[in-house]
């Protein structure tokens, strides 16, 4: 699949406007995109190619994810697979709003092979095969709030970001609609796809990529071990084992978890995960909607890790403050300390040697 090439990363650096992508050069030995999973769609009736217009005969590919690599020489034996949340694309993990290496990069200098992903229905893997309709309402100071940044168009005192305009503007163009309907199955599906071309790794997923990311490695045996950022929603639970709903004040309503086997569920006590939240996250209720959205969050992702390692698993949460790292934002991986939290996880990745 990977056809090979020697390139030195330092001349994407030239590249950029950023004069802080890597520490040293990075040799790349392979690098490319690809398409995994998905559907295809053919209208009924008769293909005639004297009617172009004519649907029926014809068909639509849709609900792959598309994934674009890049593997280091002497590269370790596991890849990470990147899963990005609501409202993003594979940009979650390139170059951060402000002109930093992103996770891609900084991965790929650790030496990591890099799978970035757009998820089916979204960014580069837009074809659908659902349909649907995109909005045009604007919504960002929405975003921006939820996203622990601070309330718009302020920062939270102790914020690990400070933009200028220039980097808010970029940040808001990272933003991606869905083009069909959001489905955990499509998702899981083709991302299981793309772990039997990429073989056995690591997935790291954030936010709303989450819950795509359990299924995924419920269904493929590739996926060695699981990094989740914040997830925020599709919390899997055993049945008789899912806790209650728990209210917020914040407009998306209560957060609730979902019932899944028995046997699904222990299928993702055989590989270590780790779960990672941000700073400016309260312990009690609160009216300020966008920080109670995430008190919930982070309550019922305790719940859920208690709940893998009751019944045998490898799971652990830090909260970043308690571990003396402090103003992280929802995007933990762009982020000013972003190297920081990448050394973090790492460590974390050689205690569980999934670094090799």
């Amino acid at each position: 699949m990977m056809k090979k090439m020697f390139l030195t990363a330092l001349c994407f650096s030239l590249l950029t406007a950023s004069a802080e992508a890597f520490h040293r050069p990075v040799t790349i030995a392979g690098q490319g995109s690809f398409t995994a999973g998905g559907t295809v769609v053919t209208a009924p009736g008769k293909l005639d190619n004297a009617k172009p217009l004519d649907p029926a005969g014809q068909t639509l590919h849709g609900d792959h994810a598309y994934v674009f690599y890049q593997e280091p020489v002497r590269a370790k034996k596991l890849g990470i697979v990147f899963l990005h949340g609501a409202g993003q694309s594979g940009k979650t993990w390139e170059t951060t709003p402000d002109g930093r290496d992103g996770f891609q990069n900084i991965f790929l200098e650790k030496g990591y092979k890099t799978y970035v992903v757009d998820q089916p229905r979204r960014g580069r893997a837009g074809q659908s095969t659902t349909g649907g309709t995109v909005s045009n309402k604007p919504m960002e100071q929405l975003w921006y709030d939820n996203f622990r940044i601070g309330l718009y168009p302020d920062y939270y005192p102790n914020a690990q970001v400070r933009w200028d305009e220039k980097a808010r503007d970029e940040f808001f163009r990272s933003m991606t609609p869905n083009t069909g309907a959001f489905d955990e199955n499509v998702i899981s599906d083709a991302m299981a796809a793309v772990f039997e071309k990429t073989g056995d790794g690591i997935l790291m997923t954030h936010s709303q990529g989450g819950g795509p990311g359990w299924w995924t490695a419920i269904k493929s045996p590739h996926v060695k071990g699981v990094v989740a950022l914040e997830p925020g929603s599709g919390f899997i639970f055993p049945e008789g084992e899912v806790p209650a709903p728990m209210d917020t004040t914040s407009p998306f309503g209560a957060l609730k978890g979902t019932a899944v086997s028995l046997a699904d569920f222990e299928k993702l006590t055989k590989m270590p995960i780790l779960v990672v939240y941000g700073d400016n996250i309260p312990t009690e209720r609160t009216a300020e909607w966008n920080l109670d959205n995430w008190r919930v969050r982070l309550a019922m992702a305790r719940l859920w890790v208690a709940a893998v390692n009751r019944h045998g698993g490898d799971a652990t949460l830090p909260h970043l403050p308690e571990a003396g790292i402090r103003g992280n934002t929802h995007f933990l991986m762009s982020d000013k300390n972003n190297e920081e939290i990448a050394d973090t996880i790492e460590k974390w990745m050689k205690e569980k040697k999934l670094a090799r």
